[in-house]
């Protein structure tokens, strides 16, 4: 780690220098890639068109604002795969008070929050990547990655110290379902789908929060990543990021910066909506750059079916085969032990 006492490392960081350190002996000599797909990966072009959609029109009382406001869900779905949107009925009080929470849990020490199972807010602690095999697939970050059925556990929080995360998750928990479900209705709505579909589709058990914290990364590499390119694996999420940049997503083959929009959620379309919509909606590759001067916050929310729900296209010809939620994480943790890296969508093609 640097000398520079700006980059010491906290008490309640976790030790990623020494995953990366380790990487790199272990490739040294080595010529690896994130994706051998030929795609510009090292070009970076600002994204000032990413779309901005007002949820306002989908409650107007006028029945063409509310069919526009649908028109541009759909579009941009299908276009970018990524949007964000304002006047989404979440509060910034909320949204300040979950900051100010999620910030304060990091700040515990490290060696609490890996406490291993059972330990520290249940084991839901994740930090870089236990499967990576060379540098460019570690992400620089840690994170909790919470289960809905549990906001409300009073026994997942250990003590009293962390009543106040529960009770501020459970409100952000409940008002990004709500966008995410008002979201997935429209896009559902526009294949031929009852707005309702989703609330049968998807639970508590199996959607959940993610918290996420990417310190300051002393490592002056384009192979550091904060998070490593890949595609979401649910049908929408939902994310609060701060105003410290760092989202990219492939756009035409090139990655492009998400500029953040403090009045904005970003909402992306994941793997299981592109292939019920036959690909009409767009699971969009992402990633987040490590930052060498600041650390960085994020929330995600992560709309997903019960595991046994079975996944097929709206229309035939499918593109994929069927496959149920359950079969999918599955293949995509075997294929990350193997090979480091998601497959994804590719591995169920007809």
């Amino acid at each position: 780690m640097s000398t520079d006492p700006k980059f010491a490392p906290d008490s309640s960081d976790p030790p990623l220098l020494d995953q990366y350190t380790a990487l790199l002996h272990r490739s040294a000599g080595q010529v690896y890639t994130t994706r051998g797909d030929g795609r510009q990966h090292g070009v970076v072009e600002e994204c000032g068109l990413l779309p901005v959609i007002d949820l306002g029109g989908l409650w107007s009382n006028d029945g063409g604002k509310r069919q526009a406001c649908a028109a541009d869900i759909v579009r941009a779905s299908s276009e970018w795969g990524f949007f964000q949107v304002v006047n989404h009925n979440i509060s910034p009080q909320l949204l300040g008070e979950m900051r100010r929470e999620q910030v304060k849990v990091f700040e515990t020490p490290f060696q609490r929050k890996a406490s291993g199972h059972g330990g520290f807010l249940n084991d839901s602690y994740r930090w870089g990547n236990s499967t990576a095999t060379c540098p460019n697939q570690l992400s620089w970050s840690e994170a909790f990655h919470i289960p809905l059925t549990k906001i409300s556990d009073e026994a997942f929080y250990q003590d009293l110290t962390y009543l106040s995360l529960r009770e501020v998750m459970r409100k952000l928990a409940t008002a990004m379902s709500e966008v995410a479900r008002l979201l997935a209705s429209v896009l559902a709505e526009n294949l031929g789908h009852p707005r309702a579909l989703f609330d049968e589709y998807c639970n508590e058990n199996t959607c959940f929060l993610r918290l996420n914290h990417y310190p300051r990364c002393p490592i002056s590499s384009s192979d550091i990543h904060g998070l490593v390119p890949h595609t979401d694996s649910d049908f929408l999420t939902i994310l609060y990021q701060d105003q410290i940049g760092g989202l990219q997503l492939m756009k035409d083959s090139r990655w492009v910066s998400v500029q953040p929009n403090q009045d904005a959620l970003v909402v992306n379309i994941g793997d299981l909506f592109q292939a019920w919509s036959n690909n009409i909606y767009k699971s969009v590759e992402h990633k987040v750059m490590s930052n060498k001067k600041v650390d960085r916050y994020s929330i995600a929310y992560f709309l997903c079916p019960s595991y046994d729900s079975l996944i097929g296209s709206f229309k035939e010809p499918s593109v994929y085969r069927k496959f149920t939620f359950d079969e999918y994480r599955r293949q995509v943790q075997e294929d990350v032990k193997k090979t480091g890296h998601k497959v994804g969508l590719p591995r169920f093609l007809l």
